[in-house]
């Protein structure tokens, strides 16, 4: 067994792990390098292996940054299946037929500009994922081959996200990989709290460090700030600007104002959803109640969770360009949740200079992303070409993070059972170390924090 580490390695985005079994190869995700944009370009054309020799694809989640790569993996001949989720599933159907468009619409405006940029992918090639995608629910083991059986348990990290347990009988020592995915938080609004595979001892874990070096404020905390973010702003006139993911983020905050608005803790103010993206995603949700946590008050009583009086869901440009001249105090949704691309920029080029207004930041923001910039509280930052003032206030309420902070990694490892025998630590920045030092606190003997394109004999 050679486990190799082709994305998320030593960085957060670009999610994607290659086990060779020896007769057999298995991807674990196949994720978009986010960020700079010419070096994030480069890194996703640079296909890491040979695409046709891989035999089985393992998605954790839909995010792009863990399923982006699937239509370059088709696109260059990979012609197996794909095992997710069921709500993964369609939300990837979703989430790939957007990067798909924006993709096309990137080649075409760089081509006016004199430079030749093919783009990685087109939708036509994202549609072609669906037609692979293969739905296994929780908990169900399903074999992936002879002696390769999968079990998905739930991460609680979005709607149909899966840390994967990969029991491995081909002949010699009986093994168990484990792959985290992107863990989750207890008490998050919607999902349930996220489900450590049980059963056998782990052998190998790869998991995830984005928060483990940090603690987030409670979500009780959260709720808090953001009705008071919500009334202090709706009291002197001004609009608030959330960047959110279209999946997972948006429908998150939708659910905590309808909360809040039910209990009368916020002004009856509009909240604009300005994203298709976002849209057609709040669709799936609406699919897939089984993901649902019924334990939550709103669940039970509120048979419509993201649709309410306040909210209109804006689809068209026309409607998403009027909101620039809306009058009056307002709620503005909208992807993407990094600032880097999407609806969002036109509202920060417009809004940024009036100090009436606030942008709250409710998710990670990479490094060199304007996100980032903003919450940095930079004097001004630069949006399609020019520097844009920022008088309006910034800021931040984490507690919605959808990653669990060092308290949740360090009980979800626990969760585990035994202390895993050797473990990897990918997906994160500052909290590669520090997810390290929790493992070791925990007696696990092997910890690696392995490099872009590292292999390592199991």
């Amino acid at each position: 067994m050679r486990l190799t580490f082709h994305g998320a390695a030593s960085e957060v985005t670009g999610s994607m792990h290659l086990l060779d079994l020896g007769t057999k190869r298995v991807l674990l995700d196949c994720g978009l390098f986010q960020g700079r944009r010419e070096e994030a370009r480069r890194k996703n054309q640079e296909f890491p292996l040979e695409c046709e020799d891989v035999d089985a694809v393992i998605l954790s989640h839909a995010h792009i940054d863990h399923s982006g790569r699937l239509p370059l993996l088709v696109k260059n001949g990979y012609r197996g299946p794909i095992y997710c989720t069921p709500a993964t599933r369609d939300l990837a159907a979703v989430m790939l037929a957007d990067a798909g468009k924006i993709q096309e619409s990137d080649a075409v405006f760089l081509a006016k500009r004199g430079h030749a940029a093919p783009p990685l992918y087109t939708a036509a090639d994202s549609a072609k994922v669906s037609q692979q995608t293969i739905a296994v629910p929780y908990e169900r083991p399903f074999d992936v081959f002879t002696g390769v059986r999968l079990t998905f348990t739930d991460a609680g990290h979005i709607l149909g996200s899966a840390s994967v347990a990969l029991d491995i009988d081909l002949g010699g020592p009986r093994r168990r990989v484990v792959f985290s995915g992107d863990i989750g938080r207890a008490g998050l609004p919607i999902i349930r709290d996220p489900q450590p595979p049980k059963g056998a001892a782990t052998d190998v874990l790869i998991i995830e460090s984005t928060y483990a070096g940090r603690v987030h404020e409670s979500v009780e905390e959260s709720q808090g700030m953001l009705a008071t973010h919500v009334t202090n702003v709706a009291r002197r006139g001004g609009k608030i600007f959330i960047p959110a993911f279209a999946l997972g983020r948006t429908q998150e905050i939708l659910y905590e104002l309808h909360a809040l608005a039910l209990a009368k803790k916020i002004p009856t103010i509009p909240i604009y959803v300005d994203s298709p993206l976002a849209v057609n995603a709040t669709d799936v949700f609406r699919l897939h109640p089984e993901c649902f946590d019924n334990s939550e008050p709103l669940i039970g009583a509120a048979p419509e969770l993201f649709q309410f009086g306040l909210v209109k869901y804006v689809r068209s440009v026309e409607e998403s360009k009027a909101l620039n001249s809306l009058r009056g105090p307002a709620i503005i949704i909208a992807a993407s949740g990094m600032a880097e691309s999407g609806r969002i920029l036109h509202h920060l080029r417009n809004g940024l200079p009036d100090q009436r207004n606030m942008v709250l930041l409710v998710g990670f923001t990479a490094s060199y992303t304007l996100g980032e910039r903003l919450r940095q509280r930079q004097s001004e930052v630069r949006i399609f070409g020019e520097m844009v003032p920022v008088r309006a206030e910034v800021q931040m309420v984490a507690g919605y993070s959808a990653h669990g902070d060092r308290n949740d990694l360090g009980a979800w490892v626990q969760g585990l059972g035994p202390a895993p025998k050797r473990a990897f630590v990918v997906h994160g920045e500052a909290g590669l170390t520090a997810m390290a030092g929790i493992l070791k606190g925990l007696d696990v003997p092997d910890v690696n924090i392995p490099t872009l394109h590292q292999s390592f004999d199991l």
